[in-house]
């Protein structure tokens, strides 16, 4: 999804918006949408993916969306959405999904809707909860276990919970082991590969270089690989990096990326089966979880500091 998709928005008249926020009583097609505000191109993928999963046994279609949620005609863009598509429901995706506005005019105008989120926002039938603190826990004890202490994190944008709560567990799973993150080592990227380089940067121009880096997501891992390969700096010999989603770049890439996994395909399954399930008419049971635990999957990207780096 280029950058111009991922921000277009949809503008209409002002009687057309003013329309958006009432009545959606029209929606009667066999149709949900995605609604999604994601800058990672590969999670809207793999949501996808997940969601037509979860619709296989059923008649409806998927409609994916994108916006921004920075429009000042965000809410009304997407009533209108529905309202002209007809859709039953839709499925809402950070940060879109932390929108409490959005929601409530969803809720006003009986779109049933289900929003993926960090952290429970919302009744358990309206939610698919991931609990990234929990995987950012388990990045950060991996790291202190291997013997590293200079650890920096690259976070996302400050509009995502996610990148609260992934920035809050990383630094309860340090205090465990008595240590904590230096805020001179805490830069806010963007959740997007060229973010990811930029911080990078930044890091290893440092006068006394981090040993070990958790990223906020794989994409932004990434682009820490592009930094550390043009600076001359190896991983995991000289650098350890851990990402976050587990997305299919952290098996392609060399060495192999020391990642959390976020299930976002099964997210995506589950909200689907959540969705679908509200409508009285539909066969399909509501799914038995509705929520996610992230777990680390160690690679080839992280390894003890060297001694020569002073980093013990």
């Amino acid at each position: 999804m280029s950058e111009t998709g991922r921000h277009k928005t949809i503008h209409g008249s002002s009687a057309e918006k003013s329309q958006g926020a009432q009545t959606l009583a029209t929606r009667h097609t066999q149709q949900i949408g995605l609604i999604t505000d994601q800058p990672n191109p590969q999670y809207v993928v793999d949501m996808q993916t997940g969601i037509l999963s979860g619709l296989d046994e059923s008649t409806y279609q998927l409609v994916v969306r994108p916006c921004d949620r920075g429009s000042p005609t965000l809410r009304d863009d997407i009533c209108r959405i529905v309202r002209h598509q007809r859709l039953f429901g839709v499925i809402l995706t950070p940060s879109i999904s932390e929108d409490e506005e959005l929601v409530e005019a969803l809720r006003s105008s009986n779109c049933p809707y289900v929003r993926i989120a960090a952290i429970s926002l919302d009744a358990e039938d309206r939610m698919i909860e991931t609990h990234d603190f929990v995987g950012a826990a388990q990045a950060a004890r991996h790291l202190a276990e291997l013997g590293h202490r200079r650890i920096a994190h690259v976070r996302g944008p400050d509009h995502f919970l996610s990148s609260h709560e992934r920035l809050r567990g990383f630094r309860m799973g340090l205090a465990v082991h008595e240590l904590h993150v230096d805020d001179r080592y805490v830069l806010q990227g963007g959740y997007t590969f060229e973010s990811g380089v930029y911080c990078g940067e930044r890091l290893l121009a440092m006068p006394e270089l981090p040993t070990a880096v958790f990223a906020g997501n794989d994409e932004m891992a990434v682009g820490i690989y592009q930094s550390a390969r043009r600076a001359g700096v190896r991983i995991p010999e000289d650098l350890s990096i851990v990402g976050f989603d587990d997305g299919l770049v952290a098996q392609r890439i060399c060495p192999t990326l020391t990642t959390v996994r976020l299930p976002i395909r099964y997210m995506g399954t589950l909200a689907a089966q959540l969705l679908v399930s509200a409508n009285d008419e539909a066969s399909m049971e509501p799914p038995l979880a509705t929520s996610v635990i992230p777990r680390l999957v160690v690679r080839e990207s992280t390894a003890p500091p060297r001694r020569a780096n002073g980093a013990s």
